[in-house]
């Protein structure tokens, strides 16, 4: 890929493939029929390219998935928040760097620096004080991926000149806790962050098994994570895609 933006395709959920200046990276890849107590109602994708790196914000079943991460193997390097690595290690995963917040790290002529989540990450086997994360990809365009988080005030200094923004509005059941972002904060988000563009993931993929369908709302969470985008971000794009689908991002000309 040349040096003028980035590519974005959503693969559902919190997986996300970014393609920046020649190198692919990525993002918490859940790809099952079924994990754990939640069945996919999303369209996976049938083949995945081996990315450069992977980025796991947390470790919870259904962003730090093992199997998913068996299909890549042959990656280069699984980045995971701090005190993550030894679950991956025993398992026979190599190349695995673990980040705190504020940690950076190069993958090929792209950055990648860990950032602040607020999001209760923990699992069976992974030390209680490993952190969740968010990441900034830096090249010739910016991207954050938020991970899982609630909203925190250091988000309206985290990147400047951000150009894409990838936010989870949704989740897997009917109620969010304040440690996730729905439509309504992550709208909120967006006025903080500032970015050109924002793409809503973590939403319409996976239902927890036995919840009944709810009835159909006025707005599904893209529409009002829309709505409420104009109204408190008006100067963002907003990109919904369905999984599978791709972006192009072109590079901003900065001052």
């Amino acid at each position: 890929m040349q040096a003028d933006g980035v590519r974005v395709t959503w693969l559902g959920h919190s997986t996300v493939e970014l393609e920046l200046d020649g190198v692919r990276l990525l993002t918490d890849p859940v790809l099952r029929r079924r994990v754990a107590h939640l069945r996919r109602v999303a369209m996976a994708p049938r083949e995945l390219a081996t990315p450069d790196a992977v980025l796991v914000s947390h470790t919870h079943y259904d962003h730090l998935d093992l199997p998913t991460l068996r299909r890549l193997l042959d990656v280069p390097r699984v980045i995971v928040p701090r005190g993550a690595g030894t679950l991956l290690r025993r398992r026979g995963f190599r190349g695995v760097v673990e980040l705190a917040p504020g940690d950076e790290l190069e993958v090929g002529p792209v950055a990648v620096r860990a950032t602040e989540a607020v999001h209760g990450g923990w699992r069976p086997g992974v030390a209680r004080d490993t952190p969740p994360l968010g990441f900034v990809v830096a090249g010739s365009a910016t991207v954050y991926f938020a991970g899982d988080t609630g909203l925190f005030p250091g988000m309206s200094s985290l990147v400047p000149a951000l150009d894409v923004a990838l936010l989870p509005i949704g989740g897997w059941g009917p109620r969010l806790p304040e440690d996730h972002l729905d439509p309504e904060r992550a709208a909120e988000a967006l006025a903080l962050l500032e970015p050109r563009l924002a793409i809503p993931v973590h939403w319409g993929t996976y239902r927890r098994l036995g919840l009944r369908p709810e009835p159909a709302a006025s707005e599904t969470p893209p529409e009002r994570f829309r709505r409420l985008a104009a109204e408190l971000a008006p100067e963002v794009e907003v990109v919904v895609l369905e999984p599978g689908q791709s972006v192009q991002v072109a590079q901003a000309l900065r001052a």
